[in-house]
């Protein structure tokens, strides 16, 4: 059959009979036929010397060989010509390897060939269709996908804005928060400052109102202990005269030695001892207060924290046995959990988990807010966390929201990096992974949050609205080496 155009018509004469591709070094036999220098010699392996033509069957010599170099060089410029007809029809859609435009496409290797590609032994036992009707089908297949993934990923933006805008919200009453407390606390300064001056004025009068009255007693004492040092010396010496002469004017003796008795010099006043035990009085009120609001602003932080993040209850969370994985071996007290070596004989309940090592707690949880602490050991592989009371127990689990599970941990899978897992997995860029890790569940809000007891700081949170799905219950993943306590 014909050609349809002069280019196609040119690329079946420059085409081998025998491999049905472009000539490869051509050769002419005897009959004018061409044929590729090592297909005519493959067809011809084990005859002597007369063979007969692969096309027309006639008797030929094989020693009679002779190169077709003008073939060669027609075969040359036909894929040259092919190679300019392809990219005048639309683009780049070329073979590589016979420069033929790609039309077909084969099922087997998942690759664009062209029509001498078909033909070819590495393509003819293989099923292709028009290229045509492969994009079509594969465009089909991927525009199903797409709608899956499109969907995910505004699933994914709208948690991104609800954690934004809770994040927002935050900031603002944390904002708030601190204006109050820088005002309160200046407010409380200034009233600290004027107290102390009030107080300090009202001493320094004190102090100097009793340095005057010790003054005036000390003149006082001194000017008397001078009138009664002289006194003394004077009756002294009267005391050594002679009798006659002592005893003239005895009786103003006497009566200078009576005027000349000590006097009591000035005490303080009672008014001015009851002011100094008032200020007494108001410096231990005074230190009492201050005490008081050390002790108690940790506290009322803590309580204000509490109010803008929301008190979780204190739960005693305690592990069910009928959902832990054959090899995961409980304390008496089910508080405690590791990895065995090997499974126990134990009946498998529709509860149990049977493929991945996990164990639920006792606990469920529709409403209010609730936190529980957990101990994490070892360096292997270990995930806590929430997870709805109907995740899938048998066969393949997804440690995800989507699989119905909210969890945070490290495992050898995941790299061993400490991470959320999410889908994809976030990792969290701490420089070691806590050692005790407080889960706290909102299930109002839909929200759990994980915080580091070491240093009180949060590690990650899946925003409001992510935990749903009914009765959730605390969750645990356990690998060899690393076993989890419940903290009283």
């Amino acid at each position: 059959m014909a050609a349809e155009n002069p280019v196609e018509s040119l690329q079946e004469e420059a085409t081998c009979p025998v491999c049905l591709e472009y000539f490869t070094e051509p050769v002419s036999v005897e009959c004018g036929h061409n044929f590729c220098r090592a297909c005519i010699s493959q067809c011809w392996e084990g005859s002597d010397t007369a063979a007969s033509c692969p096309q027309c069957r006639e008797t030929v010599q094989q020693g009679n060989l002779r190169p077709n170099r003008q073939l060669a060089n027609m075969v040359e410029i036909t894929k040259r010509l092919s190679l300019q007809a392809a990219k005048g029809r639309g683009g780049d859609g070329v073979c590589g390897e016979h420069q033929e435009a790609l039309k077909l496409f084969c099922e087997e290797d998942q690759t664009p060939i062209c029509m001498i590609c078909r033909e070819s032994r590495a393509h003819r036992a293989h099923t292709v269709v028009p290229i045509e009707e492969a994009a079509q089908e594969y465009k089909e297949r991927i525009q199903a996908h797409l709608k899956t993934l499109r969907e995910e990923r505004e699933k994914l933006l709208g948690l991104k804005a609800t954690g934004e805008g809770n994040s927002r919200e935050y900031l603002k009453q944390i904002q708030i928060e601190r204006q109050k407390i820088v005002s309160e606390f200046q407010q409380l300064q200034q009233f600290l400052e004027e107290q102390e001056r009030l107080l300090l004025a009202q001493l320094e009068k004190l102090d100097k109102e009793i340095v005057r009255i010790q003054n005036e007693n000390l003149s006082k004492l001194s000017e008397q202990i001078s009138r009664l040092s002289e006194l003394i010396r004077e009756m002294e010496g009267k005391c050594q005269k002679p009798a006659s002469e002592f005893l003239q004017d005895v009786r103003t003796t006497l009566s200078r030695c009576e005027k000349g008795k000590f006097q009591q010099p000035e005490e303080i006043s009672p008014e001015l001892e009851e002011r100094v035990s008032g200020f007494s009085q108001k410096t231990i009120v005074l230190m009492e207060i201050l005490g008081k609001f050390k002790d108690t602003l940790p506290s009322q932080l803590e309580r204000k924290r509490g109010e803008l993040f929301g008190a979780h209850r204190q739960v005693n969370v305690t592990l069910d046995p009928d959902t832990a994985h054959p090899n995961l071996v409980l304390s008496v007290d089910r508080k405690s959990v590791r990895c065995g070596d090997t499974g126990q004989q134990l009946p498998n309940n529709p509860e149990r988990f049977s493929s991945w090592a996990c164990v639920l707690g006792c606990e469920g949880f529709t409403s209010g807010r609730h936190c529980w602490e957990v101990e994490v050991g070892g360096v292997g592989s270990w995930a806590v966390g929430v997870a709805r009371e109907s995740v899938g127990r048998k066969g393949g689990i997804s440690f995800s929201p989507e699989g119905g599970i909210w969890a945070v941990g490290r495992c050898r899978w995941w790299g061993g990096e400490f991470q959320a897992l999410t889908s994809p997995v976030t990792l969290l860029p701490l420089s070691r992974a806590p050692s005790r890790i407080r889960v706290c569940l909102d299930c109002d809000r839909g929200q759990v949050t994980f915080i580091d007891v070491g240093d009180k700081a949060p590690v990650f949170t899946f925003p409001p609205g992510s935990v749903r799905g009914g009765r959730i219950r605390p969750w645990f993943f356990v690998g060899p080496g690393s076993p989890l306590r419940l903290c009283p």
